[in-house]
């Protein structure tokens, strides 16, 4: 219990703690004169005073041990102990953004350490737990767009729903302008001033009732800015075909298309080759999308030096009270 308590106690002068040093002098300094202390009585024998023994001279070093552990305590005192309680308040203006996933059967590609698709959902997942204050959603597609999770400030429910996803949930392809016009909807009522969506895609548009063209200029009319990046080796990338059977599949990523929609919205393009530049490229853009984040912080000391105070006190007393009854020198 004691050590539980020393755990939450910090000491706002710490400087004393040097002090502690002078006990060790003491110490050597009392065994030293303890000898020099003792009556001399020249006898024949001391034969007869063998075994002679009462508390006072067991008691002998009782009253240096009390005066010790007193100054031990008043240095522990002038330190201020302390218990600190910390308190933080989070306060601020987030925006809201959708994360638009590409999970088609390429995404599963092993180019990436273990494939695209985790890759993803982990520095997805990375990305929101950076983002306090912001509300987020996310929308997969892949021959088709679905609503995964609506904008919400329930980041451990978005978090769920990235951890879910998976190649399959939906037909296979790649319709890039009906994730995007998905994701524009999800924002269509969002009062923030910054609306943002991210876009992740490792292939071209072959599929998907609206044209990405369309959806660009939708997202461009409501003021809706758009990241893409496009995720891929260059030149070729294994992905399972079953049976643990694996092919080499060429890498085709229609960089000009994400290019267009990032420049159009405001928004940049980047391209991931690899893990590391996936994760440089989520801090880039968390970067450049920064929330009006306040963080107000509230400290409370309870003092805890009273005691120690009264530790020392009280061992100073009884060390007096011994001195001048029990353990009293007579001339």
């Amino acid at each position: 219990m004691i050590l539980q308590w020393f755990q939450h106690i910090t000491f706002a002068y710490t400087w004393v703690f040097p002090l502690f040093i002078l006990l060790p002098f003491m110490v050597y300094w009392y065994t030293r004169k303890d000898p020099q202390k003792q009556a001399t009585l020249t006898v024949s024998t001391i034969h007869p005073f063998k075994g002679i023994s009462n508390f006072k001279t067991t008691l002998v070093h009782a009253l240096f041990v009390l005066r010790l552990l007193a100054i031990a305590a008043l240095l522990f005192a002038l330190a201020r102990p302390q218990i600190r309680n910390r308190e933080e308040q989070v306060t601020g203006e987030g925006l809201d953004i959708v994360l638009c996933i590409d999970v088609s059967g390429s995404m599963l590609s092993e180019d990436f350490s273990p494939n695209r698709m985790e890759a993803a959902k982990q520095e997805a997942i990375e990305f929101v737990n950076h983002r306090p204050t912001d509300r987020i959603g996310v929308v997969i597609f892949s021959g088709e767009s679905y609503t995964l999770c609506p904008i919400t400030t329930d980041h451990a429910a978005v978090i769920t729903q990235i951890n879910a996803v998976r190649p399959g949930l939906l037909m296979d392809g790649t319709a890039i302008g009906s994730g995007l016009a998905t994701g524009v909807e999800r924002l269509k009522s969002s009062s923030s001033k910054s609306k943002i969506i991210i876009l992740m895609t490792d292939g071209v548009n072959n599929m998907g009732l609206i044209d990405p063209q369309t959806a660009k200029e939708i997202a461009k009319a409501m003021n809706v800015k758009v990241y893409t990046i496009g995720i891929g080796t260059n030149g070729y990338a294994s992905i399972p075909i079953g049976n643990g059977q694996h092919s080499q599949e060429k890498v085709a990523i229609d960089e000009k298309l994400l290019k267009d929609i990032a420049s159009a919205t405001g928004g940049q393009y980047f391209r991931a080759t690899d893990n590391a530049s996936l994760d440089q490229i989520y801090k880039n853009i968390d970067q450049l999308e920064k929330s009006k984040v306040e963080i107000t912080t509230y400290e409370r000391f309870s003092e805890q030096f009273l005691p120690f105070a009264l530790a020392a006190l009280g061992l100073l007393v009884l060390e007096a009270l011994l001195r001048y009854t029990f353990l009293r020198k007579f001339p």
